[in-house]
């Protein structure tokens, strides 16, 4: 499993939404919630904050969970998704500021999906 150590961010543009993706090295929960604390302050006007995460805890047993934050498409869950494909520990965090076009279930799930693999791109690089 790769273990994420840098924190970049990539954005991708759909239809005038603005998806801001951030890959961030986490070992717990406890260590998520400061980062999407993080993220919320630094993308106030983003309508959602999807993420996804996985990590070995102490004692060796493999979490993952994912979020939507509301969003349609299951953005979460396709977000958990890169992350196994890809085998890395870390969390996959990307925040929706609203273009103003919607873009229905399917659309929001390939933009999400876009996001995370841009970032993944960026860091795996």
């Amino acid at each position: 499993m790769k273990v994420v150590n840098a924190s970049p961010e990539q954005t991708v543009v759909v239809q005038r939404s603005r998806f801001i993706a951030r890959l961030v090295p986490v070992d717990s929960l406890d260590r998520l919630r400061p980062v999407l604390d993080a993220q919320r302050r630094a993308h106030r006007k983003a309508c959602h904050h999807c993420w996804a995460c996985r990590f070995h805890d102490a004692e060796g047993r493999l979490t993952e969970q994912a979020r939507d934050d509301g969003e349609v498409g299951r953005p979460g869950m396709v977000l958990l998704e890169l992350l196994r494909r890809e085998d890395i520990e870390g969390a996959l965090v990307v925040s929706r500021l609203f273009g103003g076009v919607k873009l229905g279930p399917g659309g929001v799930a390939r933009a999400f999906r876009a996001a995370g693999e841009a970032v993944l791109e960026a860091c795996l690089l």
